[in-house]
């Protein structure tokens, strides 16, 4: 005969495990609510043939997708070579930062020093002790590569042209720019002072991502500066319309170089051009690359951030599902007509508990074209998810015990 508290133990036992195998039945109806929501597929279109990238007669190039950062051409991307005065991408990426920052601005008064105006090659035409605003400069900097203007500037920032440098370097190594390394923020020949195709592009992109609102300054055609005009060295802003920067760039060891962004539609790309022979040639080469971008790939955005993309179960928690997306917007970039072929997944970490926080990271989305992935990002906690009471604790560990050893009959 069972006493009065062993049938109350027994009671509170069948309670608990008939709870525990109706929340293992939530729990797999939840799993299956934690698939991926499908691709907005567009209207299948009959893919185009790509043809081969254009031979192009340069020492290196390359063409980057802005959204995706993929590479959709290139000829040794990744050698060191000396960029000239794309070097002043990286001297206006760090003034750019100062300005955020407040450290500078734009109607500070910067006199022109001895240093600034006797450097060599192309000038602004400053003259030794004159007062210019920061705005001025960096016009002068941007338009028409004034190397007078990049030194007095990087001896307003920093103090001098070598703690400038500095920054310049420390900006590189913090974008991850392996292949670069300055010596000077003009560009002058140094057998220690280089860069390479794909890291220029990545500068461009940053320059455009990072601070938008200054890169309006990089599609100016032209600047007159005590009283003498010269026009933006970039032929491709009077050539293509789409063409909005960004710096050309030449010396006798560099050749003639240029990187360039361009915008339709939604699709920004980038190219960058090193050692080519000539002017024509750099602007010629730039247009190639750019066309065959647009004309052969398309970008689409598959995923907006921050909204859901699943809802998975959390364990001992206050409720028992949380919303999960991305942080950034996800992109991809495809061949044209092969949008339709994409196929995403998403992969949740198993068994979530509680505590969870808001963005932090519980899984990964991953999108595979023709068995290839071509994007992937992590997937975060839209909302938080605090510890559940002393109940909700009990039953979850009973149902999640059950669950493990149900899923491990199965597999075996």
């Amino acid at each position: 005969m069972l006493t009065r508290i062993q049938r109350a133990f027994i009671f509170d036992f069948f309670i608990l495990l008939i709870i525990g195998v109706t929340a293992f039945i939530n729990k797999a109806q939840a799993d299956n609510s934690s698939s991926l929501n499908a691709l907005a597929v567009a209207k299948p279109v009959k893919p185009l043939i790509i043809p081969a990238v254009p031979e192009l007669n340069a020492k290196s190039y390359v063409l980057l997708d802005y959204s995706t950062g993929k590479v959709l051409a290139g000829k040794d991307p990744d050698l060191r070579l000396p960029p000239a005065s794309m070097t002043k991408m990286m001297s206006m990426y760090v003034i750019s930062q100062a300005l955020q920052a407040g450290q500078i601005h734009m109607d500070d008064q910067v006199r022109a020093s001895k240093e600034a105006t006797s450097v060599k090659g192309s000038t602004m035409f400053l003259r030794q002790g004159q007062v210019v605003p920061v705005k001025e400069l960096i016009r002068g900097i941007i338009t028409v590569s004034g190397n007078d203007a990049t030194v007095a500037m990087a001896e307003h920032v920093a103090g001098s042209q070598d703690a400038f440098v500095s920054l310049m370097n420390q900006e590189a190594q913090q974008l991850g720019l392996q292949n670069t390394h300055f010596m000077d923020a003009t560009g002058m020949p140094d057998p220690n002072h280089y860069s390479s195709a794909h890291d220029l592009a990545l500068l461009a992109l940053h320059i455009v991502k990072d601070y938008p609102d200054h890169y309006q300054w990089y599609s100016d055609k032209a600047f007159t500066f005590n009283g003498i005009r010269q026009p933006n060295r970039n032929r491709l802003l009077w050539l293509d319309s789409s063409v909005d920067g960004i710096k050309t760039g030449h010396t006798e060891e560099a050749g003639y170089c240029l990187t360039a962004s361009a915008k339709k539609a939604n699709m920004r790309l980038i190219a960058v051009i090193l050692g080519a022979p000539s002017d024509n040639a750099r602007t010629d080469y730039t247009e190639k690359l750019l066309t065959y971008g647009f004309r052969f790939f398309e970008n689409n955005r598959l995923y907006e951030a921050g909204k859901p993309l699943a809802t998975p179960r959390v364990w001992q928690g206050q409720t028992s599902t949380i919303p999960v997306g991305l942080v950034n917007d996800l992109s991809v970039t495809t061949p044209r007509g092969q949008y339709d072929k994409l196929q995403a997944s998403i992969e949740i970490t198993d068994n979530l508990k509680a505590p969870i926080q808001k963005g932090q990271q519980v899984g990964r989305v991953k999108v595979v074209l023709n068995g290839e992935e071509v994007a992937s990002a992590p997937v975060v906690a839209l909302q938080e998810d605090p510890r559940g009471g002393l109940w909700t604790r009990m039953t979850d560990s009973l149902s999640l015990t059950l669950h493990n050893m149900f899923s491990k009959s199965n597999k075996s």
